[in-house]
């Protein structure tokens, strides 16, 4: 019988950032991954570390906007190896994102500017020092440098990994069986003080068993697109008419020396019911018509399909912040951003202080089980055409 304080399951941003803060507040906490650590979501996203700039342009500065404006910075200092996660092993992409828009300023960028809590984190680029690929005569709109990084999501993950690497286990689902007792894993049987679910789509799987029908979940699906070839690093989104961007380009380097554009935004969101090749032909076109002076000649084209899990809400309006519910010995997570694994893991720490939850008296030794591996970036399996 194992007994830890803190049994996490999912290994996505969510559970090993919670896992990490765990452990170094003294807490016995064990993490059950059902495919890979990386997770399914937290691979697959762009990498961004948002500060709220997307929902300052809806027009006004809200809460949500305030809380996830601190978020940039204590990732940087994660990244600086002095915060509360030492990530000084992950590659940064990029230390900054942009907004780029072609033509004028439209209302919600006037009302963006306006905001004294953004008006320190967006800055107008000079034309004299326009980033390729905006560093050409015929980009004729403006451009915007957002005090948002942009990290490497497999490094981040293959970091985490490795720094919780005893703490980590591979575990079949077809195998958990629950009882008064606590729960089995084929003969492993585990009685956790608490559970703390952070599988994304997963967590509803993992609610039914425990017999609980709330809190309830909702998935937002994307339609990602990603393009390989001789292309120039971008990381920004073209401005629409609506709030969310109407293309979002991040790039990681391939590895024959080619880059790789991870397509997102609009696009993403309003292809979902469209095959491969119809979504590829759209972001051809819009590619064409927002930067028609890269040649794209001789790329190569796939796609991604995935769900975004997220808690449910009236409507089925996006959360604009993570989410922390509980149940007696359950507690259930959805981050719902990268960004905000960091204060979703301080939420943890709190509901367990509040709850007379203390680090354990005993060490307990790693369970009888085989580490997870490390999930892979989506074009690394992608196919290609």
């Amino acid at each position: 019988m194992v007994r830890p304080d803190l049994l996490i399951f999912g290994g996505g941003i969510a559970g090993l950032w919670v896992l990490s803060r765990a452990r170094q507040a003294g807490y016995q906490a064990l993490l059950l991954e059902s495919r890979a650590l990386g997770g399914v979501q937290s691979i697959a996203s762009q990498g961004i570390i948002h500060g709220g700039t997307k929902y300052a342009l809806k027009g006004s500065v809200t809460e949500s906007t305030r809380t996830i404006a601190d978020m940039p910075g204590i990732w940087r200092k994660a990244l600086a190896g002095t915060g509360e996660v030492d990530l000084s092993g992950v590659r940064l992409l990029s230390e900054h994102q942009y907004l780029w828009s072609s033509g004028s300023l439209s209302s919600s960028m006037a009302s963006l500017f306006a905001s004294r809590l953004m008006q320190s984190r967006v800055a107008a680029v000079r034309k004299n020092e326009l980033p390729p690929p905006f560093d050409v005569p015929a980009f004729r709109g403006s451009l915007y440098r957002l005090e948002e990084p942009v990290l490497d999501t497999a490094a981040l993950m293959g970091e985490l990994a490795r720094q919780l690497a005893p703490y980590c286990h591979a575990y079949d689902p077809a195998q958990l069986k629950l009882s008064p007792q606590g729960l089995h894993i084929g003969e492993v049987q585990i009685r956790p003080r608490k559970v703390f679910l952070a599988a994304g789509k997963g967590n509803a799987d993992l609610l039914q068993r425990w017999g609980m029908d709330a809190p309830r979940m909702q998935t937002r699906p994307l339609h990602m697109v990603m393009l390989k070839g001789d292309l120039p690093p971008v990381y920004a989104h073209c401005l629409g008419a609506s709030a969310n961007p109407r293309l979002t380009i991040t790039t990681y380097p391939g590895k024959v020396g080619d880059s790789i554009w991870y397509l997102g935004g609009q696009l993403a969101e309003k292809g979902v019911n469209l095959g491969a090749e119809k979504q590829i032909q759209i972001a051809r076109s819009e590619l064409g018509k927002l930067l028609p002076w890269v040649d794209l000649s001789g790329a190569r084209w796939a796609t991604l399909k995935i769900d975004r899990a997220e808690v449910a809400t009236p409507g089925g309006r996006r959360p604009e912040d993570c989410y922390l519910g509980g149940n007696g010995a359950v507690l259930s997570a959805w981050p719902t951003k990268l960004a905000f694994a960091p204060r979703l893991a301080e939420q943890v720490l709190v509901h367990l202080r509040e709850t007379g939850i203390g680090p354990g008296a005993e060490a307990i030794a790693s369970l009888p089980l085989p580490p997870p591996p490390l999930a892979t970036l989506p074009w690394e399996t992608a196919t290609w055409s």
